[in-house]
Order: structure tokens, then sequence, then C-alpha cells
């Protein structure tokens, strides 16, 4: 289906001029699994070598975050989280302001955020009003490694040097959760990259942040101490 071909499914071709190890290889050279990720020795190096010379010829900054589409997030949080991972701070919400291939949507969904060596993991359900997930799932409930995000100082400045580049804007969106406001560009850089960049804006009452595992992790607990595994916004 066309929706799955653009999902953003990792060719060996976006490790560089060295393919991830035969291991790391899954259905048919197409696709990558977090849990093989959790399974690397040297995570640093294989995140490395993603989209690396073109992430260096248009000066995107350091990967901060591992975006990972999964059925349930709040099964895939609990596997994770036993194996060390996490916790997670589960949330979910609808956002009004999701513009996809310039047509305006609204989309509800659900997430989960935790540090891991120094990534931020965000972990996706399909969520309703777009197939940006969905189409990404895995028939076998494996959690996919869907695109890469990093922290950047003007959104909409990054995207539009990179549209001239030939990758269009997939999605423009911005997550509101008071004193919190995340703007967001995903870009379609398949067809070049074979995986999808997202540009973020994190702001804490305007100030730009890079939010700590500990909070993360620290609202995820206090979650389950409440016995609310999902904060609603």
């Amino acid at each position: 289906m066309k929706d799955q071909k653009e999902c953003a499914q990792r060719k060996v071709g976006a490790f560089g001029e060295r393919a991830l190890p035969e291991r790391y290889i899954k259905g048919g050279g197409d696709m990558i699994y977090f849990d093989d990720l959790l399974k690397d020795n040297n995570i640093d190096y294989t995140v490395s070598q993603i989209a690396k010379d073109f992430r260096k010829k248009y000066d995107f900054p350091e990967v901060r975050q591992l975006g990972v589409v999964v059925p349930d997030v709040e099964a895939a949080a609990l596997q994770l989280e036993e194996k060390g991972v996490g916790p997670f701070f589960i949330a979910s919400d609808t956002l009004t302001f999701w513009n996809e291939r310039n047509q305006n949507k609204t989309f509800s969904g659900k997430l989960g955020m935790a540090i891991y060596k120094g990534y931020e993991i965000e972990l996706l359900e399909p969520g309703v009003g777009s197939d940006f997930y969905k189409s990404c799932v895995d028939d076998k409930g494996r959690m996919v490694v869907q695109h890469l995000g990093f922290l950047v100082k003007d959104v909409d400045a990054c995207r539009r040097r990179l549209e001239q580049a030939g990758c269009p804007t997939w999605i423009r969106g911005q997550i509101k959760a008071f004193p919190v406001v995340t703007d967001f560009a995903y870009m379609d850089s398949v067809a070049q990259e074979g995986i999808i960049l997202e540009y973020i804006d994190m702001r804490f009452l305007g100030f730009r942040i890079k939010t700590p595992g500990a909070i993360y992790h620290g609202l995820g607990r206090l979650e389950k101490l409440a016995g609310i595994r999902c904060l609603k916004f």
C-alpha cells in the first residue's frame, strides 16, 4: 500500500557508507525495531549512522529523539519498563493544530516519554484523524522506529530550508499543555534517506527547554502511584 511505502522504513543506504549489522536488517531490509536497538552494545554509533551525510550537509543538531510507533503505548511502556527503560510518562491529547500535506486536520493520540542512554524515547499510538503513525504499525506488534527528532530554535525556518532541498513538510503541528508549548514539523525525507526527520521546539513559559529524564520518569512514577496511567490533556 502507498501509505506503508511512505512510512519511515529505513533503507540500508540511510546509514552512510557502513550499513547496519545484518541483525538489524528486518522485513526485507526496510524496518528497524526498537527492541533490536536495546540489544545493541553501541547504540550511539548505530544512531549516528542514520542519514549521517544528509544530516551533516544540512546542519542538523545531535539526535535528541527516537520516535517509536507501537500498537498500544501503555502495553509497550510496561514491556520496556520491565527491561529497565523508564518509567514512562504517558499522556493523551487532541491536537487542533495538525497540518498534514497542506490540509488542516484534528488528530487525537497517545504518547509515552522516557529517556534511554541520553535519547528521548517517544512511544506513539496510531491515533485518530490521520494515518501518519498508523501506516507504520508492525503487523506483528513490534516497536518500529519511525523518525528521528532534533531540537531547534525555529521549526519553520528549518523546515523551509529542507523544503528547498526537496523534502516537503509532511506535518506541521503544535502541542499545548500549559505552561509547555511544543512546535514540531515532520519532514518527508523518506525518498532521500529512508527515514522521517522531525524538527522540535519545546518551550516552558516561552523559554526553550530540553526535558531531563528525571521529569519524565518522575511523572511516570507519580502516575503509577496515583493509579492514573495516562494523563489526559
